[in-house]
């Protein structure tokens, strides 16, 4: 057996979570990056300090990523809820650092050389630019912007102010991804003019539906600050919480779920411009508690040379997440941690249907000719049952972890970062141009000379 090749049973006994269909299939484990697998030791004056603002739930999940990471160190941590202060500290194993409501406090701090923004989506355009005018390099969840006007000034900043910008969508480190990307990138697939994927969910707490620390009140959350220059509200901790649910602060299955699968078809396909069009359609099926976005979403989206076809449920998780590339020589999918390839058979077959009709001297010579004009394959030569490739990551692989490290190396060497501002903002678009479809229930278009989505 090859390195890093292994059976069903193997891979299943590993819980790489690859679930292998009937029939013949290679299944290979993919090599870690050596940013992940292979650390080698950062000599003190190379450690990336850094500071994070936003420490609930993705801001924790980061933090505990870092740990992972060789050479970065953080030292401070800010946000509004001051339980998320101790939050933080516990997922650094009760380290000191300093926690504030005030994030400026941590661009000012000469020893911090970079931030991590994981705040609600509202909040991103603020930060990123105040933090780049800082001197600070950024790493901003997905998706980067709230509105398109948000992420032209984050571009804007980045560039003004010559830093680092990565955005939080990890497929575009993944190993996986890669390994995907690389297949597309042989021309294997052949041409492919249709593209579908699906993140399906079905439990409460896919559906954004947290519970409501009864810790938060005006005392512990500075509301108002929180809030920001949205339209004034009384204090809410539904709003709070379960802020991806509202207009004003997240961007709904759009800006939580199509993002990653966005993210992952531009960069497997190569893509680095918004769609041209979208046309959406979906509604609000069962979590009717108030929240402004539909809980089952489908976007088309049109590209130069491809469709791409989206969808998020939150009432079904059958297919939980998934990719599927469908080109004219083979199949691409990529299913949780698992990505397989199939080639299809030759589309230039040699004709028995319609010739039937033809008299025998007619349908002798033109089975003649096309036997002379395709010598390879030969009539019938093709087998149908054509090995699958299968492809899955190492038990315990953390593309979270793969993204940081991409993003710190960058900080550390001034190296370009695996997902740019212009990558996220693009993304981010698409996002845009979803939502919009969806409420304004006409196609939206990408004017990329103005710069404004419109209907």
């Amino acid at each position: 057996m090859k390195k890093n090749q292994l059976n069903r049973r193997e891979v299943i006994r590993m819980g790489a979570g690859a679930l292998v269909a009937a029939g013949a299939a290679k299944i290979t484990v993919l090599e870690p990056l050596k940013l992940w697998a292979s650390p080698r030791p950062v000599p003190p004056s190379d450690v990336v300090r850094f500071g994070i603002v936003g420490t609930g739930v993705e801001g924790c999940s980061l933090l505990k990523a870092t740990l992972s990471v060789p050479g970065v160190e953080c030292v401070a941590a800010a946000d509004l809820y001051d339980r998320r202060h101790e939050s933080a500290k516990e997922v650094l194993g009760g380290k000191d650092i300093e926690t504030t409501r005030n994030f400026v406090r941590l661009l000012d701090r000469k020893d911090i050389d970079a931030i991590i923004v994981a705040t609600p989506d509202h909040w991103h355009r603020k930060i990123v630019v105040d933090a780049c005018a800082a001197g600070k390099d950024v790493y901003c969840e997905k998706p980067m912007s709230h509105s398109v006007p948000d992420g032209l000034a984050m571009v804007d900043a980045v560039a003004r102010y010559k830093r680092m910008c990565t955005v939080g969508s990890q497929r575009v480190s993944s190993i996986l991804y890669a390994k995907a990307k690389e297949i597309w990138d042989s021309g294997r697939l052949g041409m492919v003019d249709t593209i579908q994927a699906a993140w399906d969910r079905n439990t409460d707490s896919g559906a954004w539906v947290y519970p409501i620390d009864p810790n938060a009140n005006v005392k512990t959350l500075d509301w108002n600050a929180w809030v920001g220059t949205k339209t004034e509200r009384p204090f809410d901790p539904v709003l709070f919480f379960r802020w991806r649910c509202f207009k004003d602060f997240g961007a709904g299955l759009a800006g939580d779920l199509f993002v990653h699968l966005l993210s992952g078809v531009h960069y497997v396909t190569g893509t680095n411009q918004p769609p041209d069009r979208a046309q959406s359609s979906g509604g609000l099926y069962f979590y009717k508690d108030g929240r402004e976005f539909p809980d089952l979403l489908w976007t088309m989206f049109d590209y130069p040379k491809f469709q791409l076809v989206l969808r998020c449920n939150h009432n079904n998780s059958e297919e939980g997440e998934f990719f599927g590339f469908y080109g004219k020589n083979g199949t691409m999918t990529i299913q949780g941690s698992t990505l397989r390839f199939k080639p299809q058979g030759p589309h230039e077959v040699v004709e028995d249907y319609s010739i039937l009709g033809w008299a025998k001297k007619d349908r002798d010579e033109y089975l003649a000719k096309w036997a002379k004009n395709h010598p390879k394959p030969a009539p019938g030569a093709w087998k149908t049952d054509v090995e699958e490739e299968v492809y899955v990551p190492p038990a315990g692989y953390s593309d979270h972890v793969d993204h940081l490290a991409n993003f710190f190396d960058s900080v550390r060497t001034r190296k370009p970062v695996v997902e740019n501002e212009i990558f996220g903002h693009n993304t981010a678009i698409g996002c845009h141009l979803s939502n919009t479809a969806y409420f304004t229930r006409k196609a939206a278009v990408w004017d990329a000379t103005s710069k404004v989505i419109k209907t």
